[in-house]
């Protein structure tokens, strides 16, 4: 059980250390955001519960290319703000965008012979 609270500690904590410096450096908030710490920490997490290397891997490679119909979002956020829509419709939409990009990449990498 101690464990998984520290599991859930410590990224919760990353997501709290973010907010928090964000508040004060939008540029310093984004790069922390931008590491893959959660990433690595489930990697870690993945590690440590099954010592199971080729699963890290697939993992990692994985998130590579779940990474790239993420990224629109980041444009299309702050486009959609600049232009007086407010915060929450603007993640909205953001969030669909996503979700379309995802459900474009999905498929387009299993025909490349890449499985996600």
């Amino acid at each position: 059980m101690i464990y998984y609270a520290t599991k859930l500690v410590l990224s919760a904590l990353i997501i709290v250390v973010v907010s928090e410096v964000a508040k004060h450096s939008a540029g310093l908030g984004a790069l922390i955001k931008s590491l893959p710490l959660i990433s690595i920490l489930a990697m870690i997490w993945l590690y440590a519960d099954t010592h199971d290397t080729g699963r890290i891997s697939e993992l990692s490679i994985a998130t590579f290319w779940l990474v790239l119909p993420t990224l629109p979002m980041f444009l299309v956020l702050p486009a959609l703000l600049k232009n007086g829509i407010g915060f929450y419709a603007s993640l909205g939409i953001s969030v669909v965008v996503l979700m379309a990009c995802y459900a474009v990449a999905v498929p387009l990498l299993a025909r490349y012979g890449i499985e996600i």
